[in-house]
């Protein structure tokens, strides 16, 4: 299911686009699953023969409806971010930083100067 990849060497991946077709394979459908599913609303799944079905109908491929974000955090050791729980529905994104009024380094509770009071 997890292709060989790391937390250290994820990847390649590809990004769901909306209206972009995806082949879909044994391989890869673990990664796709959850858009298609949970954010999509599809009913999916695959037969004791290793078909793949979404809502009941045999598929190789999937049209997505949406686009989806790959949300990275800056911390990759200490982040639970896409690599865990996969890509964010656009529907999902309600904003972005603009600012870091304050910032603290977890491992020493030293003040990151270089950081604090920062417009990205």
């Amino acid at each position: 299911g997890n292709m060989g990849w790391t937390q250290d060497n994820y990847g390649p991946i590809w990004i769901p686009k909306k209206g972009e077709k995806i082949q879909l394979t044994l391989e890869n459908l673990p990664v796709y699953e959850r858009p298609i599913k949970v954010y999509e609303g599809n009913s999916l799944e695959v037969t004791d023969a290793g078909k793949i079905l979404i809502n009941g109908q045999e598929t190789s491929e999937y049209t997505f409806k949406m686009d989806y974000y790959w949300m990275q955090g800056d911390n990759r050791h200490n982040s639970a971010d896409s690599r865990y729980w996969g890509f964010a529905p656009e529907d999902y994104i309600v904003g972005v930083v603009g600012f870091i009024p304050y910032a603290i380094d977890k491992n020493t509770n030293e003040i990151k100067y270089d950081r604090i009071l920062k417009f990205l």
